[in-house]
């Protein structure tokens, strides 16, 4: 048996949100001439628009999002810095498409590579990377497959490190949107390369291929890829307010149809939905009694941030229930879960979260546990 119950802090939240609004209609998602895209809320990761988001399909520069991943997770674990100097080989060099125009022999400092990568998408860059970071293209594409694993990229595999056609080398929409997040969320400093507009190295100027950077205030990234198998195709990220956005469109027939396609999706979401705060992490939202611990009661609360995405107007409609464990008994370990959160709006639930310990609770003494024994049988 469980306790439920409606819990005021949320429901005296609602009631003053929805005196904002009134409730608004939704349309359906504008009509996209693509094979597959998506559009999702950043922080609460809710899909508001979708369409063969598990479909396999090839990534090309897109795939340059997971190196600069990688490099980055690279820094963060200290085997690579950022002020390493990189000596390219004759692959690098060689690589044909989109470049940064690096000579080969010559050392460049990785800022300058990630910068050419992402911005000018070079990918004799992408390729200089992957040999400093894992000596070979090879051993940084293992990387790759291990940190999409890593993050939940179930549908993803990688053979090169630029996107080049190559069979086996796939995504999904979906996917693409779990490393957007990854990347936006991981390292914001890196993430700001993104909405960079122009770079030059070598005495040659290149723009960044994201046309909405130049459209769009709110766009800030991300990344486009284009071969004539993959079409043309972008995964964009845009914030109005506190609400963050991503957008992935694949299989476009245009430079100009990746932009207003995905332009169209971004609009739709911040046009027809809202994001907010509704509990942050490590608060609590209710105490228990825990029997035969140090400590009598046990806080229980959340272990991330819950954030909501809603139809404008449609606060009023939510409710909010938690679910709980009726007897708790120690030891409790922070994170360990008690319960469930869960938020609905109407009839459907939005989101279900567990309801975890905030601390650790150590067994109580011999005294402490005769005594919640006794005590016990009473309840």
């Amino acid at each position: 048996m469980h306790l439920k119950h409606t819990f005021s802090l949320l429901a005296l939240l609602f009631l003053s949100l929805s005196l904002q609004a009134g409730p608004s209609l939704v349309p359906s998602p504008p009509a996209i001439n693509a094979k597959a895209w998506l559009l999702i809320d950043y922080n609460s990761n809710q899909v508001l628009a979708e369409h063969n988001v598990d479909e396999k399909v090839e990534p090309a520069s897109l795939t340059k999002m997971m190196t600069g991943y990688v490099v980055q997770k690279e820094i963060e674990n200290g085997s690579i810095s950022m002020d390493d100097m990189v000596l390219v080989s004759e692959k690098a060099w060689r690589m044909k498409g989109s470049r940064m125009f690096i000579e080969v022999n010559k050392r460049v400092s990785l800022r300058d590579l990630l910068k050419g990568m992402i911005i000018q998408s070079g990918n004799d860059a992408s390729v200089a990377l992957a040999e400093h970071v894992a000596g070979s293209e090879d051993a940084f594409v293992q990387l790759m497959n291990q940190y999409a694993r890593s993050l939940g990229m179930n549908g993803t595999h990688y053979m090169n490190s630029t996107g080049w056609p190559e069979k086996n080398h796939y995504t999904t929409v979906r996917d693409l949107a779990i490393l957007a997040r990854a990347l936006i969320r991981d390292f914001p400093e890196h993430y700001a390369w993104y909405k960079e507009k122009v770079f030059t190295y070598n005495n040659i100027k290149q723009n960044n291929r994201n046309r909405l950077l130049w459209l769009d205030e709110r766009v800030d990234g991300i990344k486009t890829g284009h071969t004539e198998s993959a079409g043309y195709c972008l995964v964009a990220s845009a914030k109005e307010g506190d609400m963050r956005l991503i957008s992935v469109v694949v299989g476009t027939s245009s430079d100009k149809a990746r932009s207003a396609t995905s332009r169209k999706l971004l609009n739709y979401g911040f046009r027809f939905y809202e994001t907010f705060l509704l509990h942050k992490a490590n608060e609590p939202l209710t105490t228990m009694r825990i029997w035969k611990g140090e400590k009598e009661n046990l806080p229980l609360g959340l272990a991330e941030d819950l954030y909501l995405t809603l139809p404008r107007g449609q606060r009023s409609k939510v409710s909010a229930s938690m679910t709980v464990e009726p007897l708790l008994v120690a030891p409790a370990f922070k994170g360990q879960s008690y319960g469930t959160v869960d938020i609905k709006l109407g009839n459907k639930t939005l989101v279900s979260k567990p309801l975890v310990a905030l601390e650790d609770i150590p067994k109580g003494g011999l005294w402490r546990s005769l005594v919640d024994n006794i005590m016990m049988m009473f309840q």
